[in-house]
């Protein structure tokens, strides 16, 4: 999964991958201490999808936080 394919995703959207991602990664974990998990390989990948919608997630609520202190700082000049 890219980074552009989760920006278009919309927040709600995010979050439900995020929890199909971690529930994923659990269950991977297990399958790796049973011995049973193939590739291995596929806990990296679900650890960095992870990272990535988690950056995007972060990403966004910054640029909420700078717009709202760009709006206060508007408003105040305007007074």
């Amino acid at each position: 999964m890219k980074a552009d394919e989760i920006r278009k995703m919309s927040p709600e959207e995010r979050m439900v991958k995020l929890n199909e991602l971690r529930l994923e990664l659990v269950k991977l974990r297990l399958q790796s201490k049973l011995g049973t998990l193939t590739n291995t390989a596929r806990i990296r990948n679900v650890r960095r999808d992870i990272a990535r919608i988690l950056t995007v997630m972060r990403e966004e609520a910054g640029r909420v936080v700078k717009e709202e202190k760009e709006g206060g700082v508007v408003e105040e000049e305007k007074q």
